[in-house]
């Protein structure tokens, strides 16, 4: 089982093919079946060696196709004073992609 560590987002991932993975929304226009192409591997173990960048692997990649499009769950943040009256709610969603990995390579 070949498995690989991508770095997106500014967070690590341990990804093998096959695999469905939530990552945060990558810059430009995306839809449902596009093509992702990961450069920066930090590590590929394919069972018999194992390849570990220095940060990352030259000429390594990992391909996904995106399965969706969606915004993660919500996460709300508070501000309290205690005997002022002050009370502030407000909720924040953060988009995500899910991508199936196709290769490691």
């Amino acid at each position: 089982m070949e498995v690989a560590v991508i770095k997106t987002g500014g967070k690590q991932y341990v990804v093998s093919k096959g695999d469905v993975v939530t990552i945060e929304k990558l810059a430009g226009e995306h839809k449902k079946g596009d093509a992702v192409i990961f450069n920066e591997v930090l590590l590929v173990d394919n069972g018999s060696d194992t390849t570990i960048g220095a940060p990352t692997i030259k000429g390594a990649e990992v391909k996904g196709t995106i399965e969706s499009v969606s915004r993660a769950k919500k996460l709300e943040v508070v501000k309290y004073k205690p005997k002022s009256r002050y009370f502030k709610r407000r909720g924040h969603k953060q988009p995500v992609l899910k991508v199936k990995i196709d290769s490691i390579s």
